[in-house]
């Protein structure tokens, strides 16, 4: 493969439908990489923005990247079109709040029993 191949150009989109990049990652780019570069753009006009790595999911050809692969390994047949640029899809999980903690503990301690 030559240098230019070893890159790939990516633009990632947000659910409200905007994007971030489009932005040139060598194939050896770890996912979680990407994810901590999503995080650096992130337009700070926009509330609930991510905040860890763990926060951020990235979906290509509708999979979720796990963050110890590379984007080499995940990378799809079209992204070894020359030129194009593709898109991947980010998904922010909103942070748990202790409330929510507490009550999916209690929901999994709950046992119910049926005497007939």
């Amino acid at each position: 493969m030559s240098g230019a191949q070893d890159r790939i150009e990516i633009k990632f989109r947000l659910t409200d439908g905007t994007d971030i990049g489009p932005k040139s990652f060598p194939a050896a780019t770890s996912i979680a990489t990407l994810k901590e570069s999503i995080i650096a753009q992130w337009p700070k006009e926009k509330d609930n923005g991510p905040r860890t790595v763990k926060d951020v999911k990235i979906i290509s050809a509708g999979r979720i990247l796990e963050n110890n692969r590379t984007l080499g390994e995940c990378r799809s047949p079209l992204c070894d079109v020359p030129g194009v640029v593709t898109t991947m899809h980010v998904v922010v999980q909103p942070p748990s709040s202790e409330k929510e903690k507490k009550s999916d503990q209690l929901k999994q301690n709950k046992c119910v029993c049926a005497i007939l």
